[in-house]
């Protein structure tokens, strides 16, 4: 298990489509130390310590990577259910005209989405991570050899559903967006505010069901504020288009100036 956060290693896989997924795929080890009973609290925090070191510095040669061929990357957090995956399709289908996108997918198990992002027009690859509750550099690194993405694309990363042991794991991204819908309650942000602290962009999502829920949206953004004061906050509706025309130009903008 993983000394950082308690999840298992040397499951992962790297699964391309166009290939399924019943080969007789080899382990890849996420590079996590063991955890061992007893383990004196110091020796914890070394360990820690140094897979944090060892990913920020992986982080670092994919940020330069990506950069050299002019990819503007985005890692997209959130709860499991939060409306990721649908979200990245819509804006596949609205931006595809105007972007190449590429979708690396990360979860446990499955390439559900990574065959629905496909669907939708575009490069996609799934990463299954087992037991293994996060994406880590090395992770991105390998999926973004194998997926090779078309020159200037947007490329998300979809993180695997949690809010937790992501915050800690820079993937080489140029931004962080982390999604929060309104079903999961106002005060998400302060029961979980490592990931909330590390957003670049807050997505406040599945605004078209407030008319059915009893959601305090002013509540929400105060306690986003009471972590991050400089993220900057959206609400949007992949299912009506509701701020989906804020977030898009919003990535329009950004992918122009971080690529140039």
């Amino acid at each position: 298990m993983c000394a950082t956060c308690g999840c298992g290693s040397g499951e992962t896989r790297i699964v391309p489509l166009n290939i399924g997924t019943d080969m007789d795929f080899k382990p890849m080890s996420c590079g996590h130390a063991a955890h061992a009973p007893g383990l004196a609290r110091s020796r914890i925090v070394q360990i820690e310590q140094d897979i944090l070191s060892k990913n920020d510095a992986l982080a670092a040669r994919n940020r330069a990577a990506f950069a050299a061929a002019g990819h503007f990357v985005l890692n997209i957090v959130s709860s499991p259910g939060s409306g990721k995956t649908t979200l990245l399709e819509r804006t596949i289908r609205d931006l595809s005209a105007t972007f190449p996108i590429a979708v690396i997918e990360g979860d446990q198990e499955t390439s559900n989405d990574a065959e629905r992002i496909k669907a939708a027009g575009a490069q996609s690859i799934q990463i299954n991570t087992g037991r293994g509750c996060h994406l880590d550099a090395d992770m991105v690194a390998k999926a973004y050899d194998e997926l090779r993405p078309s020159p200037a694309s947007l490329l998300f990363i979809e993180n695997v559903g949690n809010l937790v042991c992501p915050s800690s794991f820079d993937l080489g991204e140029q931004a962080r967006i982390v999604l929060f819908s309104i079903t999961e309650g106002e005060d998400k942000p302060l029961k979980y505010p490592d990931i909330f602290a590390s957003a670049d962009i807050v997505l406040v999502s599945k605004l078209d069901l407030q008319p059915y829920l009893q959601c305090d949206l002013e509540l929400i953004e105060e306690n986003i504020r009471r972590v991050n004061r400089k993220a900057r906050i959206m609400h949007v509706s992949a299912r009506s288009g509701e701020g989906l025309e804020q977030w898009y130009g919003w990535l329009g903008n950004s992918a122009r100036q971080r690529v140039a």
